[in-house]
Protein backbone atom coordinates (compact mmCIF):
# COMPACT_ATOMS: atom_id res chain seq x y z
CA UNK A 1 0.00 0.00 0.00
CA UNK A 2 1.37 3.47 -0.84
CA UNK A 3 2.26 5.69 1.88
CA UNK A 4 0.47 8.86 2.46
CA UNK A 5 3.14 11.21 1.23
CA UNK A 6 3.65 8.85 -1.71
CA UNK A 7 -0.58 8.91 -2.52
CA UNK A 8 0.01 12.92 -2.34
CA UNK A 9 2.75 13.33 -4.49
CA UNK A 10 0.43 10.70 -7.13
CA UNK A 11 -2.43 13.27 -6.80
CA UNK A 12 -0.39 16.18 -7.15
CA UNK A 13 1.28 14.27 -10.77
CA UNK A 14 -2.78 13.47 -11.61
CA UNK A 15 -3.74 17.31 -10.59
CA UNK A 16 -0.45 18.83 -12.87
CA UNK A 17 -1.06 16.25 -15.72
CA UNK A 18 -4.70 17.11 -16.00
CA UNK A 19 -3.67 21.28 -15.82
CA UNK A 20 -0.84 20.62 -18.67
CA UNK A 21 -3.61 19.22 -21.22
CA UNK A 22 -5.67 22.22 -20.63
CA UNK A 23 -2.51 24.54 -20.87
CA UNK A 24 -1.87 22.85 -23.71
CA UNK A 25 -5.53 23.58 -25.09
CA UNK A 26 -5.79 26.69 -24.25
CA UNK A 27 -2.49 27.80 -26.13
CA UNK A 28 -3.42 26.16 -29.06
CA UNK A 29 -6.75 27.70 -29.17
CA UNK A 30 -5.58 31.42 -28.77
CA UNK A 31 -1.60 31.22 -29.31
CA UNK A 32 -1.03 32.18 -25.53
CA UNK A 33 2.83 32.52 -25.34
CA UNK A 34 4.03 29.47 -23.08
CA UNK A 35 5.72 32.26 -20.22
CA UNK A 36 2.49 33.89 -19.72
CA UNK A 37 0.76 30.36 -19.87
CA UNK A 38 2.72 29.02 -17.12
CA UNK A 39 1.81 32.06 -14.96
CA UNK A 40 -1.55 32.49 -15.56
CA UNK A 41 -1.90 28.63 -14.38
CA UNK A 42 0.81 29.04 -11.27
CA UNK A 43 -1.41 32.48 -10.27
CA UNK A 44 -4.89 31.18 -10.94
CA UNK A 45 -5.91 27.91 -11.57
CA UNK A 46 -3.33 25.52 -9.76
CA UNK A 47 -4.47 24.79 -6.85
CA UNK A 48 -7.46 27.46 -6.88
CA UNK A 49 -11.08 27.60 -6.30
CA UNK A 50 -13.12 28.55 -10.02
CA UNK A 51 -16.61 28.44 -9.77
CA UNK A 52 -17.33 26.36 -6.68
CA UNK A 53 -14.97 24.08 -7.91
CA UNK A 54 -11.85 23.09 -6.42
CA UNK A 55 -8.77 22.44 -8.59
CA UNK A 56 -6.48 19.85 -6.74
CA UNK A 57 -3.09 21.03 -5.57
CA UNK A 58 -0.45 20.34 -8.37
CA UNK A 59 3.04 19.28 -8.83
CA UNK A 60 4.05 22.65 -10.33
CA UNK A 61 7.42 21.43 -11.38
CA UNK A 62 5.97 18.36 -13.08
CA UNK A 63 3.39 20.69 -14.95
CA UNK A 64 6.04 23.18 -16.16
CA UNK A 65 7.75 19.98 -17.40
CA UNK A 66 4.90 18.77 -19.28
CA UNK A 67 3.84 22.16 -20.93
CA UNK A 68 7.42 22.96 -21.83
CA UNK A 69 8.57 19.84 -23.11
CA UNK A 70 5.11 19.45 -25.28
CA UNK A 71 6.06 22.99 -26.82
CA UNK A 72 9.81 22.43 -27.63
CA UNK A 73 9.36 18.95 -28.55
CA UNK A 74 5.96 19.68 -30.60
CA UNK A 75 7.49 18.35 -33.86
CA UNK A 76 9.13 15.61 -32.85
CA UNK A 77 6.02 14.00 -30.70
CA UNK A 78 3.47 14.65 -33.56
CA UNK A 79 5.65 12.88 -35.97
CA UNK A 80 5.76 9.97 -33.49
CA UNK A 81 1.95 10.12 -32.45
CA UNK A 82 1.03 10.20 -36.35
CA UNK A 83 3.04 7.46 -37.32
CA UNK A 84 0.84 5.44 -34.86
CA UNK A 85 -1.75 6.63 -36.78
CA UNK A 86 -3.97 4.85 -39.36
CA UNK A 87 -3.06 6.33 -43.14
CA UNK A 88 -6.82 8.03 -43.32
CA UNK A 89 -6.12 9.92 -40.25
CA UNK A 90 -3.80 12.66 -39.53
CA UNK A 91 -3.35 14.96 -36.24
CA UNK A 92 -5.04 17.68 -37.62
CA UNK A 93 -8.15 15.78 -37.67
CA UNK A 94 -8.16 14.73 -34.25
CA UNK A 95 -10.27 17.26 -31.95
CA UNK A 96 -7.60 19.05 -29.64
CA UNK A 97 -8.41 17.71 -26.67
CA UNK A 98 -7.71 14.51 -28.04
CA UNK A 99 -4.38 16.41 -29.57
CA UNK A 100 -3.11 17.49 -26.20
CA UNK A 101 -3.31 14.36 -24.50
CA UNK A 102 -1.26 12.44 -26.92
CA UNK A 103 0.96 15.18 -27.00
CA UNK A 104 1.44 15.20 -23.32
CA UNK A 105 1.35 11.27 -22.81
CA UNK A 106 4.08 10.92 -25.63
CA UNK A 107 6.14 13.55 -24.07
CA UNK A 108 6.15 11.64 -20.69
CA UNK A 109 7.01 8.68 -22.42
CA UNK A 110 9.85 10.21 -24.31
CA UNK A 111 11.22 12.58 -21.74
CA UNK A 112 10.09 10.85 -18.52
CA UNK A 113 11.99 7.74 -17.73
CA UNK A 114 11.04 7.95 -14.25
CA UNK A 115 7.89 7.39 -14.67
CA UNK A 116 7.01 3.77 -15.67
CA UNK A 117 4.90 3.25 -19.00
CA UNK A 118 1.58 1.63 -16.82
CA UNK A 119 1.78 4.54 -14.84
CA UNK A 120 2.27 7.15 -17.93
CA UNK A 121 -0.90 5.57 -19.83
CA UNK A 122 -3.20 4.81 -16.88
CA UNK A 123 -3.04 8.38 -16.15
CA UNK A 124 -3.76 10.12 -19.30
CA UNK A 125 -6.52 7.33 -19.35
CA UNK A 126 -7.94 8.92 -16.09
CA UNK A 127 -7.37 12.57 -17.94
CA UNK A 128 -9.22 11.36 -20.89
CA UNK A 129 -12.07 10.18 -18.47
CA UNK A 130 -12.53 14.48 -17.76
CA UNK A 131 -13.00 14.86 -21.53
CA UNK A 132 -14.28 11.86 -23.35
CA UNK A 133 -16.66 8.55 -23.06
CA UNK A 134 -15.46 4.69 -22.92
CA UNK A 135 -14.44 4.50 -26.71
CA UNK A 136 -11.84 7.71 -26.65
CA UNK A 137 -10.09 5.64 -23.64
CA UNK A 138 -9.14 2.32 -25.58
CA UNK A 139 -8.15 4.57 -28.79
CA UNK A 140 -5.46 6.49 -26.21
CA UNK A 141 -4.05 3.17 -24.93
CA UNK A 142 -4.09 1.75 -27.98
CA UNK A 143 -1.66 5.64 -29.60
CA UNK A 144 -0.10 5.75 -26.19
CA UNK A 145 1.12 1.97 -25.80
CA UNK A 146 2.49 1.74 -29.56
CA UNK A 147 4.31 5.14 -28.60
CA UNK A 148 5.47 3.36 -25.56
CA UNK A 149 7.30 0.72 -27.85
CA UNK A 150 9.02 2.60 -29.91
CA UNK A 151 9.98 5.48 -27.25
CA UNK A 152 11.32 3.15 -24.60
CA UNK A 153 12.49 -0.13 -26.48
Amino acid sequence: MASPKARSRSKARAAARLAAVQALYQQEMEGTQIVVLLNEFHQHRLGATIEDVEYADADVAFFDDIVKGVDARRDEIDGLVASKLTADWSMERLDKPMRQILRAGTYELLARPDVPVGAVISEYLDVTDAFYDRREKGFVNGILDAVAKEARS
